[in-house]
């Protein structure tokens, strides 16, 4: 082979999408995060946490893959929940391959029928992602390897923890044999495509969620509604929305203890994440039963609220 041809082909990188799908709490946002280097998606304990897609983007020498974390599989009983299905359904659309991650420390041996129909109505390459591995003592772990492995044509079978980093390099390294060749989508120094608002929110959002209990976390939903950057200080204002007086009160707390709790654990981090100062405000108002009306949802969604700012700011433009 001439040297000018060997030297082209070693200059062919891979670039493309994978979508991160499963069960709720099986790891995706962690896994997202890791392969990010920082946090864009925010982590909690308690289910369905993630709400909205969200791109985490990983550039490296063998090219760029655009990861998308998604809301966790699960029965659609409201108009949020119906919401949060619409979201995994449009991740999978447009992408070169499927990330079916599974908690290994809560699945039995037998492989996941609710995510095989997903996998099997995807045309493209699926790769089994098997996470929480530290957890489970490895004799446990090939039973649910096989099954899988004998219930659908996997690319891959991947053990990994996505909390320790264990196995994720072999994971990358298989994720970028099945993407196709091609230049980045985004710059090379992009992460996510989230704006630094949304992130905001979201972070206010998984505070009260780790910090409050009962039905107060599902109920709950944060709207931005400033946020203007000076030289020396970053102004965020910001509203908890529940459903009910009862929760409000539990935000709130005794002499409005859990709200500033909630507010100082926010603005710490995201002073550490945005490196500047930041004055963080936060209030909390009802909008009964939110989560059964529609257009509730979408105004609470932040890809809404970025279309009403814009079209605040540019009066009279066509959408």
């Amino acid at each position: 082979m001439p040297r000018e041809k060997e030297m082209e082909m070693k200059k062919m990188k891979r670039a493309g999408f994978a979508a991160i799908i499963g069960r709720p709490n099986a790891g995706k946002s962690t896994l997202l995060n890791h392969f990010v280097g920082q946090k864009v998606a925010i982590v909690t304990s308690k289910p369905q946490t993630t709400r909205n897609r969200v791109l985490g983007i990983v550039t490296v020498p063998e090219g760029q893959v655009v990861l998308i974390d998604t809301p966790g599989l699960h029965d659609a009983k409201t108009m949020l929940n119906r919401q949060m299905m619409r979201e995994v359904a449009a991740a999978l659309e447009g992408i070169d391959v499927l990330l079916l991650i599974v908690d290994a420390s809560a699945t039995l041996p037998y492989a996941d029928p609710l995510l095989l129909e997903r996998a099997k109505r995807f045309e493209g390459k699926t790769i089994l992602v098997l996470n929480k591995v530290d957890r489970v003592p490895k004799p446990k772990l090939l039973p649910l390897l096989d099954a899988f492995g004998k219930a659908f044509p996997f690319a891959a079978l991947v053990p990994i923890s996505a909390l320790e980093g264990t196995g994720c390099n072999d994971l990358l390294k298989e994720i970028f044999k099945e993407l196709p060749e091609g230049e980045p989508h985004f710059p090379e120094d992009q992460i996510t495509d989230q704006p630094e608002r949304f992130l905001a929110g979201e972070i206010i959002r998984e505070k009260a969620i780790r910090l409050t209990y009962h039905e107060v976390p599902h109920a709950l939903a944060v709207v931005v509604e400033k946020y203007e950057e000076t030289p020396k200080l970053l102004r965020i204002e910001a509203t908890l929305y529940v459903e009910r007086d009862s929760q409000k009160k539990i935000l709130i707390g005794k002499k409005a203890d859990m709200l500033k709790k909630i507010g100082t654990e926010a603005r710490k981090e995201l002073e550490k994440i945005l490196d500047t100062k930041i004055y963080l405000g936060l209030f909390v108002k009802v909008a009964p039963e939110w989560r059964n009306n529609l257009q509730k949802v979408r105004e609470l969604d932040w890809h809404f609220q970025l279309q009403a700012i814009a079209e605040h700011q540019n009066p009279g433009e066509e959408s």
